[in-house]
């Protein structure tokens, strides 16, 4: 089983999310899961440049490692996406992946695969980024079995940690078990099924100028 980790934080895996992420990572290798952990701060990816070659052949231009990071999302069972609440949002670095996986949201390309979400912060509202992260998740087809956030309490600490970290290890099993069960998650379906209707009626209106997106929804 393959899980890929996508760690969205300036501090890469220094950081309080680092700190985190590393305790969910633990949990999910105890359950027998291979695990790469990709770190914007170490993999910088740009901006989208609004060219719509991704809708047109399925290939960014842009020169960054972010055609690497893709693959590696699309090979994967199961991924994680990690971020400080930055303004009641997640990272620009995290921001800046998702905008160029908007291939991938057309396409619902990551159906069948899972998710889980890490957030931490300095003084909570850790809803907010959580909420969002899942409705992308959701958007690229996947379903989400859970996601855990905290305010922290110095560099790489929390409040009643050991009881964090107890619930992190048994996130990165659940994301685990939810592969291997194939798991259903339909309280998701929702908003998961009505966006992937909501993007075959665009590219359907948009066939003829984005002709890899046409030709991949007529395959699928």
């Amino acid at each position: 089983m393959k899980i890929v980790a996508i760690n969205g934080s300036p501090r890469g895996m220094n950081g309080t999310t680092g700190r985190l992420l590393e305790e969910v990572l633990a949990g999910a290798a105890q359950a027998g899961a291979d695990i790469e952990v990709v770190s914007l701060s170490e993999t910088p990816i740009k901006p989208c440049v609004a060219c719509d070659a991704c809708h047109k052949v399925g290939i960014c231009p842009v020169k960054d490692d972010y055609e690497i990071v893709k693959d590696k999302l699309i090979a994967a069972d199961a991924f994680i996406l990690a971020t400080p609440n930055y303004l009641l949002s997640i990272t620009a670095q995290l921001k800046a992946f998702l905008d160029r996986c908007n291939g991938l949201i057309h396409l619902t390309a990551l159906e069948g695969k899972y998710s889980a979400l890490v957030e931490t912060s300095g003084g909570g509202g850790d809803e907010e980024p959580l909420e969002y992260m899942q409705r992308i998740v959701n958007a690229m087809g996947a379903q989400n079995v859970g996601s855990i956030g905290s305010p922290g309490m110095g560099p790489r600490m929390f409040p009643d940690q050991e009881a964090l970290f107890q619930k992190a290890r048994a996130l990165g099993k659940e994301l685990c078990d939810s592969v291997r069960e194939k798991r259903s998650f339909p309280e998701q379906d929702g908003f998961r099924l009505g966006f992937k209707e909501r993007m075959s009626h665009l590219i359907g209106f948009m066939g003829e100028c984005w002709p890899y997106e046409k030709e991949y929804l007529a395959k699928r």
